[in-house]
């Protein structure tokens, strides 16, 4: 099991438009809905080992989108 990064979840309202519906749909499971890999697999239609790729490339992709395009920072600056 691996932990959740709430760094990802606050980044994750920045970027989840970018992603398909099915990724999407995922990622609010796992980070919004607190569901378990089993719970989503089950509700995605998928492995469970498919659905903690698809967490993982996604947050990937979102680190590396922040990194280039630093929305969050951006926002984060606005505030202060």
């Amino acid at each position: 099991m691996f932990a959740k990064d709430m760094k990802l979840a606050y980044l994750l309202d920045f970027y989840i438009d970018l992603f398909d519906d099915h990724t999407a749909a995922v990622m609010r499971a796992y980070y919004e809905d607190d569901l378990s890999l089993a719970e989503i697999a089950a509700g995605e239609g998928i492995s469970r080992q498919g659905v903690r790729h698809i967490i993982k490339k996604c947050e990937e992709h979102i680190l590396f989108l922040e990194e280039r395009l630093g929305l969050a920072r951006l926002q984060s600056l606005k505030e202060e």
